[in-house]
């Protein structure tokens, strides 16, 4: 008779996971927080800060700071839409891995899928996109908690006492009102996403954990770039003898937009690294790289046709735009392959009239439209 083993196979998988989690360094598999942005609503407290998809520095800090996971959810769900929002109408369109579907939200099915990201491939791909998604998720992870600060939902933040008290009264202004205390953002999500990181440069330097670190840092300061002024005016019968002043973030959109242009502007870096950061073209390496850049390390698919290796669904079936010249015109989302045109038939309430008394009687007016979709 055979001695039964002294763990269970299920044991055996969630311990396995746990050890991935644990070794894997934060830029090689720093996107499994993200699935918090796509859980349905309450299920990441119900699960606990111990069984979240989070590696084990994460998870301590949850512990420690419970507070922080409507934060840290909101944050992945704000970096996950605008990445959606700005890619919607473009070949690659932030799609969420299939897996994301299927994915059962308990504790033991989340902790056996160290891998498990909600861009599946992308995420782990080195490439432009790879760069966006961490840019925008790091840059909604400081907008949230900056947020969370401001509307005083947290207890070791609040506004930014800093402006308090100063201005130019002679000139008709001072700093008053509640201004987000961005820094304490930034500082959170540092300490959330990036960890202790060491060896990243020399002889053993990782170029996609380099590479993700920057475009973390490049999203937080896109978030602090675009900090706007405030202002309200006080006075008899609504003049403006004075005003009162306060930064604030701009809207998320905006933050979306700045990264894009980056990414449309983006830099490749060699994956072999040296003391430092270098561009992949040896011509270009005196061309200095900013903190704002975003970085990548491997040229981007084509995103037209399905390669299920990699998670592209390619652009079949897409719905696409005939007249348009742009991305979301049928000649460039369809990478040449054509497109078909079906007829849809809207019916709709229309010359709605109010009947006294008391009902509302409208007509049933239908149209139609041509749809076209890729081949």
């Amino acid at each position: 008779m055979q001695k039964e083993a002294p763990f269970g196979l299920p044991s055996l998988c969630v311990l396995w996971a746990a050890l991935l989690l644990e070794l894997c360094p934060c830029g090689a598999n720093g996107g499994n927080w993200m699935w918090l942005g796509i859980a349905s609503f309450g299920v990441p407290e119900k699960l606990g800060c111990a069984n979240l998809p989070l590696n084990g520095r994460q998870k301590d800090l949850c512990k420690k700071k419970p507070y922080l996971l409507p934060s840290i959810r909101e944050g992945a769900r704000l970096g996950i839409q605008e990445c959606q929002r700005q890619f919607r109408h473009e070949r690659w369109n932030c799609l969420l891995s299939p897996d994301t579907s299927s994915m059962e939200l308990s504790p033991s099915s989340i902790s056996v899928a160290p891998s498990f990201s909600v861009f599946g491939y992308e995420l782990s791909s080195g490439t432009k996109e790879t760069a966006f998604i961490y840019a925008v998720t790091a840059a909604g992870l400081v907008y949230s908690v900056t947020h969370s600060c401001s509307a005083g939902n947290m207890t070791e933040c609040s506004c930014d006492t800093s402006l308090q008290n100063g201005g130019s009264p002679s000139e008709g202004w001072q700093w008053g009102g509640c201004s987000d205390d961005i820094r304490y953002g930034i500082w959170m999500s540092r300490k959330f996403l990036d960890g202790p990181v060491r060896n990243i440069t020399g002889k053993d330097g990782n170029g996609l954990i380099a590479m993700n670190l920057h475009n973390n840092e490049a999203g937080r300061r896109a978030v602090a770039k675009l900090m706007t002024v405030g202002c309200r005016c006080h006075g008899v019968s609504g003049s403006c003898a004075l005003e009162t002043c306060w930064k604030t973030m701009s809207t998320f959109d905006k933050v979306g937009s700045f990264l894009k242009d980056k990414y449309e502007n983006s830099i490749q870096i060699s994956n072999r690294l040296k003391k430092k950061l270098r561009r992949k073209e040896k011509s270009q390496r005196n061309i200095p790289i900013h903190k704002e850049d975003l970085l990548y390390v491997h040229k981007s698919p084509n995103y037209c046709v399905e390669d299920r290796k990699l998670g592209v669904p390619g652009t079949q079936g897409r719905e696409c735009n005939r007249t348009s010249e742009g991305p979301y015109g049928c000649n460039l989302l369809c990478c040449g392959r054509g497109y078909n045109t079906h007829v849809v038939r809207h019916v709709e309430r229309c010359d709605c009239k109010f009947v006294w008394c008391c009902y509302v009687r409208c007509r049933k007016c239908e149209s139609m439209t041509d749809v076209h979709t890729c081949k």
